[in-house]
This record gives structure tokens, sequence and C-alpha cells, in this order.
């Protein structure tokens, strides 16, 4: 027998992706091994023919990204990387799959040196993150060459996926802009956990696509040639992204099981898995991949390795600036201009004590970083003048063709444009920021949670920030959305009180390297109340005394954003009564939480403790203590001048002092 005929048949290597699949689901006793066996061919096509991957050099700036959307079908994902030869994916990893503190969680978990570019599990979110992939993959061409980045995207998605609203979102601006290097492979299985498709989703899912400006191809997903022409055919589109529809039979192979529900969410069981085994010629022992269609699969790790080698040479005969500003770029760290950038701007504004918007303050801000910090790419869900996120003389990313701005206008698809910023930051070689009202952090939560999850550093901009934007009304007015974001795990909720601290909110969001942040800012003017240069950044301690006590300190008025003016004025009249009275604002409890005891105990005082803000209760207890006050709101808010709604709500200084006083 000659080598060339020794070699294992392309459906002989997707064997062991289902193999290895069925195995860890019925050794886990929990899974999806439905949807791997079914994608197996297509995988297998994808990994050994197209995908520009190294897994010596798993990090490479222009390696493909590979989304698998459909994350239940996690097992496709780590057979993948155990075959290719990820070297921490080893086949222990593979037996404890959904065990604690394992490489192969249920749905997976961000770890590019696993070939895992991105969390996946809520359906929707994978396919949508990978447009923002792909956008980041031309502005970042657009900037530094075909030489250094040029590549693709490619996506798994399945039914769910294209059913969930934020998916329309997204893959509609794919096809505005034209991102000829996304390609989605859909799972066209005709099966969901209730049932067939058929109860449900009927659409003309590819007629829905082309209306997008997508390419749309159908393929037998299990023909592996006519999956290789389509991938070919679709790498060749000049202007238009490209879903290929792969008719696929859930848990191929499985003789009872297959092409039902029930092989989606459940174990084969060990009867299913001794008939799939012969129904598919796989007469190995369960995890054991014999050592021929493993070397296959390891060659198939290894066909980039020459790829990898030439654009490390690209790269090093780089100017030395040019490479410093590429790996500036793609290093995810602090820029370095931002400090500096931000002192001097301060300085400038505790000097000029302009009474600023909060948002008109971030706008300006903008105006000195996004200058100095190549990387930020801004935009808007279609609020770009409310939000004050584009800067003067900075271009839009246009698409089809035309990637060199640095301005995307998302239109109104809140949730997309925070999917697209999430994949923008995973991609790495771009800091995204993003505006909308902050009563749509609602629509983008989903995707905000998924970057707290993930550790990016993916900046949402959130204007309109309370009662105080007035006449749009109670469904514009955010009243418990700062108490809901606070409650993600891993968010920073930014909400300066003054210009300077807007600026040092930007610096904070900027240096959080593995941490979102949202900005939550004013419509309405507020006064400069740090007049009084100070290079450090203040707020970086998320809370601190802007106005000591004079005298004994008998209270503390705790407060955010907007209210700490209000909590001033509060305090002029309390002192003039000879109640000593400190002024703490609070611009971020997350941060505040992370200082010392001792560091806290001087900031909260032992007195009275009045807290205000602009939205309901919800949290202010662990700050006030048993015996402390809030001032704020208790329900939804009313259409009227914001100076008006303050009066009526009861959210003003005279409010904050009879508070005080009736506590001590």
């Amino acid at each position: 027998m000659s080598a060339a005929s020794a070699q294992p048949s392309l459906h002989t290597m997707a064997s062991a992706i289902r193999a290895l699949s069925m195995d860890a689901v019925e050794a886990a006793k929990s899974g999806h091994p439905g949807m791997p066996m079914g994608m197996a061919d297509v995988a297998t096509v994808l990994f050994t023919q197209f995908l520009k991957f190294d897994p010596k050099n798993p990090t490479w700036p222009d390696r493909d990204r590979f989304v698998l959307s459909a994350g239940h079908g996690s097992m496709l994902l780590y057979s993948l990387a155990y075959l290719t030869g990820y070297e921490r994916m080893t086949i222990d990893q593979i037996k404890r799959f959904r065990q604690l503190h394992s490489l192969t969680p249920g749905h997976p978990e961000v770890d590019p040196s696993l070939g895992i570019e991105m969390t996946t599990g809520p359906l929707g979110q994978g396919v949508s993150t990978a447009v923002g992939m792909a956008l980041a993959e031309r502005i970042t061409n657009a900037r530094f060459g075909d030489e250094l980045i040029d590549h693709y995207t490619y996506v798994i998605a399945s039914d769910g996926d294209l059913m969930e609203g934020v998916s329309h979102e997204a893959c509609s601006l794919a096809g505005h802009l034209g991102l000829n290097r996304l390609i989605v492979l859909w799972d066209d299985n005709h099966i969901s956990i209730d049932g067939t498709t058929d109860l449900s989703f009927t659409d003309d899912t590819q007629a829905r696509f082309r209306s997008y400006g997508w390419n749309t191809i159908a393929v037998d997903g299990h023909d592996t040639d006519a999956v290789s022409k389509a991938i070919a055919q679709a790498r060749t589109s000049t202007d238009k992204p490209t879903l290929i529809a792969c008719r696929t039979i859930i848990g191929k192979g499985a003789p009872n099981k297959a092409n039902s529900h029930a092989c989606h969410g459940s174990p084969l069981g060990a009867d299913e898995i001794a008939a799939t085994r012969a129904a598919i010629g796989w007469t190995h022992e369960p995890f054991v991949v014999p050592d021929d269609v493993l070397s296959a699969w390891r060659a198939a790790g290894t066909r980039s390795a020459d790829a990898y080698s030439a654009w490390s040479s690209r790269r090093a005969t780089l100017s030395a600036e040019a490479g410093k500003a590429f790996d500036e770029a793609f290093g995810h760290g602090v820029p370095s201009a931002l400090a500096d950038t931000v002192v001097a701007f301060k300085q400038k504004i505790s000097a000029e004590k302009p009474s600023w918007a909060t948002r008109v303050a971030s706008g300006n801000t903008l105006e000195v970083l996004v200058p100095a910090i190549p990387e930020m790419v801004g935009g808007s869900a279609d609020l770009t003048p409310s939000n004050n996120t584009k800067v003067k003389n900075t271009a839009d990313v246009k698409g089809k063709g035309e990637f060199a701005g640095r301005y995307v206008r998302y239109g109104v698809r809140e949730h997309g444009m925070a999917t697209l910023m999430n994949g923008m930051t995973l991609h790495g070689g771009i800091i995204p920021y993003g505006g909308t009202f902050m009563q749509f952090a609602d629509y983008c939560r989903p995707a905000i949670r998924l970057a707290a999850l993930m550790k990016q550093r993916t900046v949402f901009v959130m204007t309109h920030d309370s009662i105080g934007l007035g006449e749009d009304g109670p469904t514009h007015q955010p009243v418990e959305h700062l108490a809901a974001l606070r409650a993600i795990p891993n968010l920073l909720v930014l909400r300066p009180a003054d210009a300077v601290e807007t600026a040092e909110c930007w610096q904070i969001a900027l240096e959080a390297t593995g941490s979102p942040s949202v900005l939550a800012l004013t419509r309405q003017n507020v006064p400069t109340l740090r007049t009084e240069h100070t290079a450090e950044n203040l707020s970086a301690r998320g809370a601190y005394v802007i106005v000591e006590a004079e005298g004994e300190r008998k209270a503390t008025i705790l407060a955010t954003g907007s209210e700490v003016s209000l909590a001033v004025e509060a305090r002029k009249v309390l002192q003039a009564q000879g109640i000593g009275t400190a002024v703490v604002s609070m611009p971020s409890w997350e941060l505040f939480e992370r200082q010392d005891d001792a560091y806290k105990a001087s900031v909260l005082g032992t007195g009275v403790r009045v807290g205000v803000e602009a939205a309901i209760r919800l949290g202010w207890d662990r700050w006030l203590g048993d015996k402390g006050a809030f001032v704020g709101m208790s329900g939804f808010g009313e259409s009227a001048p914001y100076q008006e709604l303050y009066k009526h709500f009861g959210i003003t200084a005279e409010a904050v002092v009879d508070a005080v006083k009736a506590r001590l």
C-alpha cells in the first residue's frame, strides 16, 4: 500500500470528531452530541483545507478567526483543538468534559491559546460578534495593509442562532458594509430542542440573507467535495459576506437517534454509541484516535506554519515606529499616550470651569483622546448628535471596500452594536466605544454581560442617564438601570459628576484591559466641581471626598453623577447651620469596593450618611448603613422639564438637608 493510499479520508477524519464528541458527552452524562456529529464533515473540510491557524502560535494576529456560534456543540471545538495539536488540549481534558476547572466546560469560554476565540452559548451572540471580528479585520487591514492583516472570519451557526433577533441586526449590518471576508456555515439540520424547526421556524433564510446583501450557497453538508467548493466560492466574493446553508443530519451516524431532537441535548447512551461505532466503522475504544488519523489531523494543524513564518518575516522588516504601532494596537494593553493626554485635558477643564453636560464633556474628552490613540474606533446606534461620540474630522467606516475611517454608523441596532464592539475587541487592533441612550442598556445587556464574562475592554457610552433627560418621559428615563448594570460582575459602571471626572472615567475605562465599562452620562448641564487641578485620577478609587466637612464631620452625603452638585448645595446649607458635612463623589461603586477597609472607612465617615441619586435605591444600603437615608426615585419618572421633575420627585438640596437633620 502506498503512502498516499494510507492517508485517512476526510470522512474517517470526521469520524474522529464524532467519536470523541459522543464519548465525552457520555462520560459527562450531559451535553449535546448531535451538533458536533452533524457538522463534523463541514468542520473537517474547513480545518484541513481552508482555515489559516497555527496551534504553535495561537494568538498570531493574522490568523483566521473561527467562531462556534452554536456553543452547545462545544465538543466539536474541543475535538478540533485536540486533534490539530493545541498543546494544552490533551485527551485527558476531553475526558473531563464539563467537569470543574477543566479546559472543556459545557460551553466554550474564550481562550485563544486553545483556538477558542470567544465565549459562546447564548445563541445569536457568536455569529453577531463574529461580524465585529470581520469588521475589525477590514479596519485594521486599512491601517496596516495586506502584508500584516489579511484573513477571514468563519462561523458555524445553528438554526437557533439565526432565529435570535440580534443575529438579524448584526447580519443586516454585515451586508450593508460588504464584509466579504465573513463566511457563515449554517448547520441547517431542521432540529431544535422542542422537535423539528417546522414548529416555529419556517423562514426562507437564504432569501432573508440575500435581502441583507449576502451571497448564499446551499450544499449537502456531508458531501465534502461540495462543502469544499462552496467555501472556495465564498472566498472569491469581492463585496458580500456569504451564508453557506449546509443541509446536515443531526447526530449523523447514530442509527436510532440521528435526525431527531433525541440527540440534541442528551447523551446517546451506551447502546446507541455501540451501534454508532458499528455504523461509521469506528472500531476503537472510547477516547482512542488511531495513529494514522491523529497524524493526519496534526498535519492539518501545521498547514499554516509556513504562512506564519512568512508573516513573521514581514513583521520583522517594519520600521521601529511602524512595529511599535502594530504591537501597541494588538497588545491589548494601556495606550501609551493615555495618561498624559488626560492630565493635560483635566488641567484645562479645571482652569476654564465649563458647565457641560457630562455627555458633552465625554465628547470633548474624545476630541483629545481619539487623535492621540489610533486604536480607538467609535460609533453610535443612530444617536450620534445625542451621544457626542463622533470626533471632528473623523471619517466614517463606509464599508464595501472603504474601511479607513474610525467611526461606525450602527443604525438603530443597539444589541447588534454591542456584539460588534465585543468582536472588535476580541479581534484586537481596536478599542471600540459606542453610544446609545442608557435606557437601551436593556437592549445591549446580553452583550454587556458577555463582555464582562470574557473580560474584554469594550466601552459602552450611555447618555441620558436619569430623569434629568426630561420631556421624553418614563419610557426613556432609566431609573432602574444603574442598579441592574451594577449587578453584573466585572463590569465597571462609571457615573461622573463633572467634566474632570468624565475625563478620569475615560482613562479608567481605557486602562481596564480586563473589564468592560459603561459610562453613564447626563443630558443636562452640570457645573465643574473639581476646580483645583490634580494630576492624580481621584475617580480611580471609586469614591472620594470631593468636599470635606468644616469642623467635626457629623454627616456624609454620598452622591453620583449630576446629583453630586446637588449634594454640594445641600452641604453649604448644613455647614451654615453648624452641621459639619462632607460630600463624597462615587463615580464607581465597583472600584470603591476594591479599596481597603481603612480607606473606605475614611471616605464614608462615622456620622449620618445620606445617599443621593436620581435612580432607585437598590444597592445603596451597603454604603448607607442601617440608619442611612436615601434621596432618589422609588418608581418610574414623568414627562416634564427636568428641573420640574427633580422638584416633583423630591430630589433637591432641601430634601437632602431635611434627610440629614432628621437623622442627627
